[in-house]
C-alpha cells in the first residue's frame, strides 16, 4: 500500500504532509507506518518507517529530526542533525532556516502544527496537547521562527489530525485548570455524559495561534479518535484496552 499524505495549501510550495497510518510495513495493533520508536513495536520496522517518510520528504533519513516530546512549551532551533548517538533534546517544538532538514512531530491524538514563513525560508513544527497548548508551545515556536527572521503577519500555520471535540470527554479538574488560567477558556468546553465535559483542543489551539499573530491559522479537518483505518489514537487504544498505540509522523521541510 501507498503512503498517504494530507498537505495544506497555506503550506506550499514547501515540501510537507501530514502522514497517515496507511503505506507502513508495521504489523497488530501497530499495523501501518508506525513512526515511534517509543513504543513497543519492532524497533527495525519502526526505522524502515521513518525511511519511507524520509524518502517521501526527499531527505535523507539522518535528516528526519525528531525531539523527545515531554508535553512542554521548550522549542529547539536547528542548524545541523543532531550529533550520531546522542539523545535527542527534550522539547516539543523545532524551528530551523537550513534547506534539507526535516522537522517531524509524532502524535496520536495531540495538535502537530506545521508552521511556514515562505518568503522568509524560516519553518517550525509543534506537538500541541493540552498542556503544551496550555503552557504556550505555540507562542514559543513563533517566537524562534522569528529569532530566524521570520515575521508573525507571513507565517502561515496548520494543525494536522488530532482528536475532535466529540471524542475528547474530561473531567472537572480538567475543566478547572483552564478556567483558572483564564475563565474566557470555558468556550472550549461543552457539557457531555454525566458529569463530562467535551475539550475543543483544536479550537483551542486556533485560539492561541490566532492571539499570537497568526491570522493564517487552519486545521486540516481529520479525526484520529474516530478514524482507526487512517489514524493511530492513544485514546482509542485505552478505551480498547490495546497495550500500546502507533505514532502518527508530520513532517515540514525547507
Amino acid at each position: 500500500m501507498t503512503l498517504e499524505i494530507l498537505t495544506a495549501d497555506s503550506l506550499s510550495p514547501l515540501r510537507h504532509g501530514f502522514f497517515t497510518r496507511r503505506g507502513g510495513a508495521s504489523s497488530g495493533i501497530f499495523a501501518g507506518l508506525n513512526c515511534g520508536p517509543g513504543s513497543s513495536d519492532q524497533s527495525d520496522t519502526v526505522r524502515m518507517n521513518r525511511a519511507r517518510v524520509a524518502e517521501a520528504m526527499q531527505v535523507d533519513p539522518d535528516a528526519l529530526m525528531t525531539v523527545h516530546q515531554v508535553h512542554s512549551p521548550d522549542v529547539a532551533t536547528l542548524v545541523a542533525p543532531w550529533p550520531d548517538g546522542l539523545p535527542h533534546p527534550k522539547a516539543d517544538a523545532m524551528v530551523t532556516g537550513e534547506p534539507g532538514l526535516a522537522l517531524a512531530i509524532l502524535t496520536a491524538d495531540c495538535q502537530p502544527v506545521l508552521f511556514a514563513d515562505t518568503q522568509a525560508q524560516v519553518i517550525g513544527a509543534a506537538h500541541a496537547g493540552w498542556r503544551g497548548a496550555l503552557s504556550g508551545v505555540l507562542e514559543n515556536t513563533i517566537d524562534a521562527m522569528e529569532a530566524l527572521g521570520a515575521e508573525r503577519a507571513r507565517i502561515r500555520a496548520v494543525i494536522g489530525p488530532c482528536i475532535s471535540q466529540a471524542a475528547y470527554e474530561v473531567g472537572q479538574e480538567f475543566l478547572e485548570t483552564f478556567l483558572d488560567e483564564d475563565p474566557g477558556y470555558a468556550r472550549f468546553f461543552i457539557n457531555g455524559a454525566g458529569e463530562k465535559y467535551q475539550f475543543d483542543l483544536v479550537g483551542f489551539g486556533l485560539h492561541r495561534l490566532r492571539e499570537a499573530g497568526i491570522s493564517e491559522a487552519r486545521w486540516i479537518g481529520e479525526c484520529t479518535y474516530s478514524d482507526p483505518a487512517r489514524f493511530y489514537s492513544y485514546r482509542r487504544s485505552v478505551h480498547e484496552r490495546q497495550a500500546d498505540y502507533g505514532r502518527l509522523i508530520s513532517v515540514i521541510r525547507l
